[in-house]
This record gives structure tokens, sequence and C-alpha cells, in this order.
């Protein structure tokens, strides 16, 4: 089993299982970016409490990502393979309109959200430190979903 070990600065860690049976390349990806370090010192840059907390934008505007798209491992997709639900605490790739327009930017469910089911390759689950979710999902926002005060991505290591 492979996990991810978020750190955040000030907050805590989040272990996640990553689900490589169910979303090989996007693993693949993620793995390969955690390992170059890519992750590290980024901000979750798009938070809304009851959602969900978004990060790993490079640019930290929700318009950024790595060199590499891949294609969007999920049913609407016609990925059949990936059954993983939207449901608290798991986690999922963001992309734009286009379906294969992932990069680098993840998103972590705070709150069950079924409508993403089947629209957005989700790849793994956490497993331990809900409780720093629930700290990131909580902290001031602007207008705009982006805190008011960084919430840095001090590094992501693979286990």
């Amino acid at each position: 089993m492979s996990k991810a070990i978020i750190e955040i600065e000030k907050l805590g860690t989040i272990e996640v299982e990553l689900l490589p049976d169910k979303a090989p390349l996007t693993v693949a990806n993620f793995i390969k970016l955690a390992n170059k370090k890519f992750y590290d010192g980024l901000t979750f840059h798009r938070v809304i409490g009851g959602f969900m907390v978004q990060g790993g934008d490079p640019l930290g505007t929700g318009t950024g990502g790595s060199d590499k798209e891949i294609k969007g491992e999920f049913k609407a997709n016609g990925v059949t393979s990936n059954d993983i639900k939207h449901l608290r605490g798991a986690i999922s790739m963001a992309r734009s309109g286009n379906p294969d327009s992932a990069s680098s930017q993840f998103f972590i469910v705070h709150q069950d959200a079924a409508h993403l089911d089947g629209q957005y390759a989700a790849f793994g689950n956490v497993i331990k430190g809900m409780e720093v979710v629930d700290a990131i999902a909580a902290v001031p926002t602007d207008r705009g979903d982006k805190p008011k005060a960084p919430v840095i991505i001090k590094s992501i290591t693979i286990a």
C-alpha cells in the first residue's frame, strides 16, 4: 500500500492511502510530483468548508499546474474501473472543463460530495489526520475562497 504523508505548516499531518488499482495514472502522477518535491511550499489556495480544500497550484491562483496533463480517470471520461466515492476524506484531482486537464492540483473532500462521483478522478482516502483537514476547512477566507493567511504544504512524502 502506498501512502502520502502531507505535512501542513502549523496544523499537522494528513496521511492518505493511495489507490493505484483504481486510478493508476493519477497515483503515478501524484507520486512523481511528490518525489520531485513539486508540492513543497505550495498552498491550499481554495478552501470551502463543508465541501473541500484544494491545493497543488504553483501559482496559488487555481490556474497553474505542472508541465504535464493526464487523462481524467473517472466514469464520465470512459474509465469504469475507478469507483471511488467522493466521501469525506477522499482525495481527488482538480481539473478545468476539459476532462483530461488534471495536472498537479488536488482536493480533499471535507464533507460527502456525491455530485462529484464519476466526474473527477478520486485516487485515495485520508486514513489519519481528518482533524487537520477540518482545521484547513475552518480557516478564514476571502470572497474568492482563498485563505486570508496562507495554508502551506510543508511537504508531501510517499511511504
